[in-house]
């Protein structure tokens, strides 16, 4: 328990606050088109009824131009969702998927080899970002044709990506990466860590951040 209060702690200090759901792995460039991953790290159903993705074009509303993701429906604690610029049905059966992970298709506001990826909620607030690009940050990973992977839930809280926090993904790693029939590498669907968390180790972190967040807010309302 300690621990997980500290590990809330440090994520606190490097972002102001950490939303239950995340962006857990992309790649910009594949044989079979991009895809990126979200996934809700918190211990409730969240609907994503409303919700949106776009990249550095920041809308923030399928009105405005984003990506509608409302076809999630609910998104369940520790599911993966994923969305690509290829059909949904080539996707999945590249990648040798379940029907039940969801997956969105045909998405035209692609990414590049630097950009952001921004998720909205409903009311067009800012949920989580990914600002990459291994030209802008030196020492980060090129995800053509390869997942990108974080090493930890602490590498996530983060809004751009940092040498040493996300990693490619190999078919030899501790993630559950596979190679699809496209030749592609990457774990979409899954989020896996090398060493994962219990669960009490997510609601103390998510309980952390809460306590902190309120404080903070306290502070500026003085």
């Amino acid at each position: 328990m300690k621990n997980a209060l500290t590990l809330a702690v440090a994520i606190a200090a490097a972002a102001p606050a950490m939303a239950q759901v995340q962006i857990t792995e992309w790649m910009y460039s594949g044989n079979s088109g991009e895809y990126i991953e979200f996934t809700n790290l918190g211990s409730g159903a969240v609907d994503f009824s409303g919700w949106v993705y776009d990249d550095d074009s920041r809308h923030a509303t399928a009105a405005a131009g984003g990506f509608d993701l409302s076809a999630f429906g609910l998104v369940g604690a520790g599911e993966s969702v994923l969305i690509t610029e290829d059909d949904a049905g080539s996707f999945r059966a590249n990648w040798g998927l379940a029907a039940s992970i969801k997956v969105l298709g045909n998405y035209a506001n692609n990414i590049g080899r630097g950009d952001e990826i921004n998720l909205f909620d409903a009311g067009g607030n800012l949920v989580d970002r990914l600002a990459y690009g291994d030209q802008v940050f030196a020492g980060t990973i090129r995800t053509q044709t390869a997942g990108g992977t974080p090493v930890s839930i602490a590498a996530l809280a983060p809004q751009s990506v940092m040498p040493g926090n996300w990693v490619l993904s190999s078919t030899t790693d501790a993630y559950g990466s596979v190679m699809a029939a496209s030749g592609d590498v990457g774990n979409p669907g899954q989020f896996i860590l090398a060493a994962v968390p219990e669960p009490e180790t997510y609601a103390m972190l998510l309980a952390g951040l809460g306590v902190i967040g309120s404080i903070a807010r306290r502070r500026r309302a003085r």
